[in-house]
């Protein structure tokens, strides 16, 4: 299945594939309160495109929009192959590691934990580019960049003269969109919470990002400083490299390859359906492209969004949406920053809105799935016993799914089987 375009999912504007760089909505006027959503086209066959590569943006590349965007524009399916390759070429000279299949493998260690009959899938990113699944989201940006150059249809017309990636984000996804930078060769500026440091500071140092802090001002808006420092740079002609959805709308693109081959990996095993998908929620991308990947993939499973009890803004949408038809356009009023300071060992998810949050309600109400609150003590036991009893060297974000679930277990919600995703490396 190819891609179509887009459509808004808050005032209905469709946007065709063969735009380039359709980031945002062309009818959003600076309140990030519309997302593109992708719209899927015809059955392709695109010869060429090799179904059984280990990198998953050449196999399940005709399914993608930047794919779609570039064959609208006649560049041909080896053109699009030699593109993928040459990026990877560049990540592995640059740090050692492609895009391949990452693993997916039972845990009955998980499963006798809290001695439950279900089968614990877990879905292995931490061996991902740039160590997470974010490097998926942003691959697809990169390609659609870089199609866009080479088709003529970009504004600039020499690499030298590229404006800068930007992104805000405290940890994996900055270091994902720093790696992919470094190894492209453009520039980019990253804008972090003033309390980071440690590993991930010296790692985007390292990748040769411009790193600015932001603090939280007494004038800011509310919401997240970073965001408003990020959104201030693309005001000013930066590329949003971000994964947020209606900071722009080709991260749910990429995002949707970890469900893909989830799926392959789950039917290849005789498992056709889940009891529930736990996915952590923060920003929220990761959540409802990992359950649209695996539906539009074979396999369903209702979708259970996990989230601390230190910083919860998709619980709270989630029970306001209760009946409400069109929840998109009530976004004012049923998604709305955490009021307080945002806090919890999974300091990943942390976002003050969780930014795909229609997505996630959409996803959740397809797959009649819903939101699971985990309590902090939770949270740190998930962070303990995930890498102990499974030997991923996961963070307590990536594990924050498995919080979820052992909520769930222990209430009795059991079925026959689950999975989980530890999206990230501990650093």
């Amino acid at each position: 299945m190819s891609v179509a375009g887009f459509v808004c999912a808050t005032c209905g504007t469709r946007v065709p594939v063969e735009t380039a760089h359709p980031w945002r909505c062309p009818r959003e006027s600076g309140d990030r309160r519309h997302v593109l959503l992708i719209t899927p086209g015809t059955v392709t066959d695109d010869l060429g495109a090799d179904r059984d590569d280990p990198n998953p943006f050449v196999r399940f590349g005709p399914r993608m929009a930047w794919w779609s965007f570039a064959r609208s524009r006649a560049m041909s399916v080896a053109d699009c192959v030699a593109l993928v390759r040459e990026i990877d070429e560049l990540l592995i000279g640059s740090s050692g590691r492609g895009f391949r299949t990452t693993p997916l493998e039972s845990s009955p260690a998980l499963a006798e934990h809290v001695g439950s009959p279900e089968r614990v899938w877990v879905k292995d990113e931490t061996g991902n580019v740039g160590g997470s699944q974010k490097a998926r989201h942003l691959m697809s940006i990169l390609l659609h960049l870089c199609a866009s150059e080479r088709l003529g249809a970009a504004p600039w017309s020499r690499s030298a003269d590229r404006p800068p990636l930007a992104i805000s984000s405290c940890g994996n996804a900055a270091i994902a969109a720093s790696t992919l930078a470094a190894a492209a060769g453009w520039p980019i500026d990253v804008f972090i919470p003033e309390w980071a440091g440690g590993n991930v500071v010296a790692t985007l140092e390292s990748l040769g990002a411009r790193i600015t802090r932001c603090p939280r001002r007494p004038g800011d808006p509310p919401g997240d400083p970073t965001v408003h420092r990020f959104r201030s740079a693309v005001a000013s002609g930066s590329v949003p490299f971000s994964v947020q959805g209606p900071e722009n709308a080709l991260c749910l693109d990429g995002g949707r390859t970890i469900g893909w081959e989830a799926a392959e990996q789950l039917l290849d095993r005789g498992v056709e359906s889940l009891s529930a998908l736990y996915v952590q929620a923060g920003g929220g991308a990761f959540a409802a492209c990992f359950s649209r990947g695996l539906g539009e993939g074979g396999v369903e499973a209702p979708l259970v969004a996990v989230q601390t009890e230190g910083c919860a803004p998709l619980a709270r949408a989630w029970e306001g949406s209760r009946g409400t038809r069109h929840h998109a356009t009530e976004w004012s009023r049923l998604m709305t920053p955490w009021p307080t300071e945002p806090t919890s060992l999974a300091d990943g998810i942390l976002d003050d809105e969780t930014y795909d949050w229609v997505a996630d309600v959409d996803e959740m109400n397809r797959t009649g799935g819903r939101v699971v609150v985990a309590p902090e003590s939770v949270v740190v036991e998930a962070a303990e016993i995930g890498p102990r009893l499974t030997d991923i060297d996961a963070s307590p974000t990536a594990t924050a799914g498995l919080a979820g679930w052992l909520v769930e277990a222990r209430e009795g919600r059991v079925g026959r089987d689950v999975l989980l995703a530890f999206s990230g490396v501990r650093r």
